[in-house]
């Protein structure tokens, strides 16, 4: 609420930047249900509980939040912004600890080690959730009502946008591996 007591709308590019985000997190619950090896051996790695049952269940709690947040459930909204907090926690921890991942478990692969980029990614999209959970939530759906031609291109660039930073998360780290061992 502001001070002349008028509602903040939450700006456009904070909410692009949480639909986004919370479709990474659903993808990347879905790929730790599909495949729980990569994230059970980062867990392990980190002294943390690592069973296939405790992976498959973040997964699943993955999925639940983004997509309670995608349909502006401040509960979700939240939830999207705790885990995010706290896969920042994680990735700042195995960088900090210099433990030795070939994979952060994020994508269900065994090659996408934590990296500054995947860092500041979570403490962003943990901040931008947060923010929104403080303001109400955003709904995806209300959101696309407003938009031209039902929402389609909006759509499409949050897809976009989305497989756009998979690509960083998870090819950027091996190219620069790759130049880096090229220039050795």
């Amino acid at each position: 609420m502001s001070v002349l007591g008028t509602t903040s709308l939450p700006s456009p590019m904070l909410e692009g930047w949480f639909f986004v985000t919370a479709a990474l997190l659903a993808l990347s619950g879905g790929a730790k249900v599909r495949d729980p090896q990569p994230t059970r051996g980062a867990l392990a790695a980190a002294g943390l509980p690592s069973s296939t049952l405790v992976v498959l269940l973040l997964g699943l709690i993955e999925v639940g939040a983004a997509l309670a947040g995608l349909w502006g459930m401040v509960a979700g909204v939240l939830a999207v912004g705790l885990l995010y907090a706290s896969f920042a926690g994680f990735v700042g921890i195995a960088l900090y600890r210099h433990l030795p991942l070939q994979s952060c478990g994020c994508f269900g692969r065994a090659d996408t080690p934590p990296t500054l980029l995947h860092l500041t990614v979570n403490l962003t999209a943990a901040a931008a959730a947060l923010a929104l959970a403080a303001q109400g939530g955003v709904d995806l759906a209300e959101v696309l009502g407003q938009q031209p031609a039902a929402g389609l291109p909006y759509l499409f660039y949050l897809g976009l946008a989305t497989y756009l930073l998979v690509l960083l998360l998870t090819r950027l780290p091996l190219l620069t591996r790759r130049a880096r061992s090229a220039s050795t």
